[in-house]
């Protein structure tokens, strides 16, 4: 199953870090975020995954197409016939990753409607390149199959700056503002989709968490998977501290491999 991720944004709230890269570049660990959340999501054996690109996705691009020189010891030899031998294999070597330009100002709707053309199934999965999580990815598929929405998002507990979901059961019917306590979910991200939600996504403009979302909680099309552990995304440097802190000690609930 195809797995999109937002990789455009300009990252403005975590600016010591994101002045000469894009947010989803940004170390934790030692490996950019988005690795991390593209490696969790191989461990439930999706592998196929598309990066809407915008500030700064040449880095992401640079990344990735040196990926084996990024991530292996190597004996270089020099001369007029220079040769490269690389003593290291990784895990990623059956990944595949579409590196999908969809514009520097293209809001979030939009770069799903550019990213839509390279999915070939119904079903697929979404997230945003700036978040981890210990969710379970194929029970909320198995949820989605058997909700028979067009959308089910993970809804997480808030850190207490996020805009609260109003819930009627596992469906979500409205979008409200910041939560009084932390008892209420948001939207966490980690999306199952399927592809008949591409009439919402109608320009560059689309902002998909608003008129898209926002349509299918009216028409009770959108479905909450409800996620009661671990879920943080990164918008400032403390929270990047706290995630290479999580990681330093051995403490990172995402990592299963």
């Amino acid at each position: 199953m195809k797995v999109v991720i937002f990789c455009g944004g300009l990252g403005t709230r975590l600016r010591e870090e994101t002045e000469f890269r894009p947010k989803p570049m940004v170390p934790v660990g030692g490996r950019p975020i988005v690795w991390h959340i593209m490696k969790y999501y191989a461990q439930f054996g999706h592998k196929e995954f598309i990066l809407c690109l915008g500030y700064k996705g040449e880095v992401i691009k640079d990344y990735f197409r040196n990926y084996h020189w990024n991530t292996s010891s190597v004996t270089l030899k020099l001369g007029s016939k220079p040769q490269i031998k690389y003593h290291t294999t990784h895990d990623e070597e059956d990944w595949t990753v579409t590196l999908l330009d969809t514009g520097l100002n293209t809001m979030t709707g939009g770069r799903l409607k550019k990213a839509l053309e390279f999915v070939e199934d119904d079903t697929f999965l979404l997230t945003y390149g700036d978040g981890l999580t210990n969710s379970d990815i194929n029970a909320s598929i198995e949820f989605h199959r058997q909700q028979g929405k067009l959308c089910t998002l993970t809804a997480v507990h808030p850190a207490g700056r996020f805009g609260e979901l109003g819930m009627d059961g596992t469906s979500v019917c409205s979008f409200a503002e910041k939560p009084d306590s932390e008892s209420t979910f948001i939207n966490g991200g980690f999306f199952v989709l399927n592809k008949a939600v591409a009439p919402l996504l109608t320009s560059d403009d689309c902002i998909f968490e608003r008129g898209p979302l926002e349509t299918l909680a009216t028409q009770r099309q959108l479905a909450a998977w409800q996620h009661e552990g671990f879920w943080q995304c990164m918008d400032t440097y403390r929270e990047y501290e706290m995630l290479n802190a999580m990681w330093d000690e051995g403490k990172a609930p995402w990592k299963i491999w």
